[in-house]
């Protein structure tokens, strides 16, 4: 599967400051129709990350 099968992410940061950073980096991964996205500020995440995003794709069908 490749990104072009994702079609929701939620994404989870720790400084909402990152928002248009995460929007360039989303922009650079993904292809318009863009999936669609909740973006969430979180108080942390484990391991000290600032961001943790969560992808549901669908598999193409052969």
């Amino acid at each position: 599967m490749t990104f072009d099968d994702v079609v929701k992410c939620n994404v989870f940061l720790v400084d909402m400051a990152d928002f248009p950073a995460l929007n360039e980096v989303y922009a650079s991964h993904f292809r318009e129709p863009f999936p669609a996205r909740t973006t969430i500020g979180v108080a942390s995440l484990p391991l000290g990350a600032r961001v943790e995003i969560e992808m549901v794709a669908i598999a193409p069908s052969n």
